[in-house]
């Protein structure tokens, strides 16, 4: 490999290169907010929810801070807090736990599936089964995590929670415009919460949120959570939170909206060009689950040495990451202090193999390939390690 070449950085996800790509309409969307002079919860709020609502086929959205505080609003919407048990999964960013902990609910972690690292449907019954008041708490809610790009198998999860009465709310940070079975990612469950950090698929110059839902007093319950409680303005009728989507971002949003698909499609055609380079006994590629539309978030594949292969791609200009590398129920703040009523052995396996290679829209096919080159030049100088990784369970 050249020395121009190994000069080259690549980086894992570039928000940056995003706004040069929709520069235009963001500019004209940051006039027109600002010129507008309502900054808190006006007129680009109320568009962008009425928008995005429409874009999910959904009656309800409420643009919220921050993912974080989404799903936090999603679950006490629903009327979920002290006392209840929320199931979720361990491999997944640590703010879908600190959502459910900020309402005083007692998170209960399940494994998931060792190819497409989502809710493992049959974890989820097991946790139930095994122990339906775990720590003495009452079982309250699942919160659903679709993972790197791509849906959860909501049919499966939806018949377990429903056959235990439990609402299900959808982490729908990695997923927006994600499909399974021809439904979108965010119109299974009861809510949905998403997040628009600025690397997500929609994302925004700063952070914000959303709920979105089909049950208007579900939408009603979350509009006055979000602003302290208000039904009338400085009167708390419950207690509430400050958490308020601006409206700098909302443009943003708006102007960013309308390229979603186009967006998803063009890392879908990443997805694929890394598939047709990839692949083998020593690198394993993202396995895509039977009737979704991936959007790919992430581009996540797996190997035995993946530290080793991380710092090779480092050494050529090439960013990876990990997402996560160690599950929350590790984690040094949650260890040995969240109820263990399933094994997770998939989550605890897999997370030392998983790495996430560059993937983002305007990503060069160039870049690509050099990224692809890379992994195989690895691969190939690793023949001890030629063999596909055991499987987690």
């Amino acid at each position: 490999m050249s020395e121009g070449r190994r000069s080259a950085a690549i980086p894992q996800a570039s928000p940056g290169r995003d706004y040069q790509r929709h520069r235009a309409d963001i500019d004209a969307a940051l006039r027109r907010a600002l010129d507008g002079g309502w900054y808190i919860l006006g007129p680009e709020v109320r568009a962008f929810e009425t928008e995005f609502a429409r874009y999910l086929g959904l009656c309800e959205a409420v643009g919220v801070a921050s993912g974080t505080d989404a799903i936090e609003l999603a679950l006490r919407s629903l009327g979920v807090g002290p006392g209840d048990a929320v199931y979720t999964v361990s491999h997944t960013a640590v703010a879908t736990v600190v959502a459910v902990e900020r309402t005083g609910a007692v998170p209960v972690l399940v494994d998931i599936d060792r190819d497409t690292y989502t809710m493992d449907p049959a974890s989820l019954a097991a946790a139930i089964a095994a122990d339906p008041r775990p720590g003495g708490a009452r079982p309250g809610a699942v919160v659903v995590v679709h993972l790197y790009g791509q849906t959860a198998a909501m049919a499966e999860v939806m018949n377990v929670a429903r056959a235990a009465g439990l609402p299900v709310v959808e982490d729908c940070a990695q997923a927006h415009g994600a499909r399974r079975d021809g439904r979108l990612a965010g119109t299974w469950g009861d809510i949905a919460a998403f997040s628009f950090y600025p690397t997500k698929n929609l994302g925004a110059i700063g952070d914000g949120g959303l709920v979105a839902t089909d049950d208007a007093a579900l939408a009603a319950r979350a509009r006055e959570l979000r602003q302290y409680g208000w039904r009338d303005r400085y009167v708390s009728a419950v207690v509430g939170m400050n958490s308020r989507l601006d409206e700098v971002q909302a443009a943003i949003l708006r102007a960013k909206l309308p390229y979603l698909d186009d967006d998803n499609a063009r890392r879908r055609a990443i997805a694929a060009r890394y598939d047709a380079r990839l692949g083998g006994p020593v690198v394993v590629r993202p396995v895509v689950g039977r009737g979704v539309e991936h959007v790919y978030h992430q581009y996540v594949i797996r190997t035995r040495e993946r530290d080793a292969l991380m710092a090779w791609l480092r050494e050529r200009g090439i960013a990876a990451a990990i997402h996560y590398p160690v599950p929350v129920h590790l984690q040094p703040a949650y260890a040995g202090r969240l109820p263990q009523v399933v094994g997770l052995p998939v989550t605890e396996r897999i997370v030392g193999e998983i790495a996430s290679l560059p993937i983002f829209p305007s990503l060069s096919d160039d870049e690509v390939d050099r990224v692809a080159e890379a992994v195989l030049e690895w691969a190939g100088s690793h023949p001890l390690i030629a063999a596909e990784p055991e499987p987690a369970s």
